[in-house]
């Protein structure tokens, strides 16, 4: 995936990136909309499928501000066909911080689609239609679809924003290991009941796809969850016998530094 991305430029330090495969996504969206409304239709399609995007990136850089106010690091956002990723250096542990940094995505898509409610109502309310390749058309559909992401992004499948509030939740009330356990399994239910939702009910390929990716995301990330466990178990028995050693000895335990 790093061999396969385009780096754009830096948004509050952060960079900014985008896969290769999401110039494919352009070009389908583009052909699409000439398909069915020539040159005003590609024009109108490209434009909101990269205004979409660009609210996509608002809601990671929501995550990743506030991330960042707890001294976590955040070389890059990647944009992808299927959505945004936000890459972290670690995850905090502590359940409060968490749950900020996952509830701070959606929170800027609802903050968005509330900014663009003031120019949506009055088409909600009536009856006349809007003109499909219109900018009014295109304020509809980003108000909606930044609803829908926020919404989207609610889903208790883990690793999704939902997901990660419900680890965090869990995490309140039994050991973060065995929290992330049942998110990750709850994932694995519900992750392709979502995916036959989105395939064959609402014709949502492209979302059945996501599903389909979270479910083996969630596990993955279960799995490197519990090696860190592992890991630190390891070193501080090491450090627990080490001190033990030391006791018995009456001597001060040796610690070994690299050379610098």
């Amino acid at each position: 995936m790093l061999g396969w991305s385009i780096n754009l430029f830096r948004v509050f330090g952060i960079q900014l990136a985008v896969h290769a495969s999401f110039l494919l996504l352009l070009g389908y969206v583009g052909y699409e909309g000439w398909v069915e409304g020539q040159l005003p239709g590609m024009l109108w399609s490209v434009a909101l499928i990269v205004a979409f995007f660009i609210c996509v990136v608002l809601h990671e850089l929501g995550h990743s501000l506030t991330a960042r106010r707890y001294g976590v690091r955040v070389p890059r956002i990647l944009l992808l066909p299927i959505g945004g990723m936000a890459q972290f250096d670690r995850i905090p542990r502590k359940p409060a911080e968490e749950l900020l940094i996952t509830i701070a995505g959606p929170a800027v898509n609802f903050l968005i689609a509330a900014l663009l409610f003031a120019a949506v109502w009055r088409g909600l309310i009536n009856t006349e239609d809007v003109p499909r390749y219109s900018f009014n058309s295109l304020v509809d559909e980003l108000w909606f679809w930044n609803l829908v992401m926020g919404v989207f992004n609610l889903l208790p499948v883990f690793p999704m924003d939902g997901g990660r509030i419900l680890r965090a939740t869990l995490a309140t009330q039994m050991p973060y290991l065995r929290a992330t356990w049942w998110a990750a399994l709850i994932s694995k239910i519900l992750a392709p009941v979502f995916a036959c939702i989105a395939f064959f009910i609402l014709d949502w390929k492209m979302t059945g796809v996501l599903f389909l990716f979270i479910l083996f995301a969630g596990d993955a990330e279960y799995k490197q969850t519990l090696r860190q466990e592992q890991e630190e178990q390891y070193w501080r028995e090491r450090a627990r016998q080490a001190v033990e050693a030391g006791a018995v000895s009456g001597e001060p335990p040796l610690i070994m530094h690299g050379p610098n």
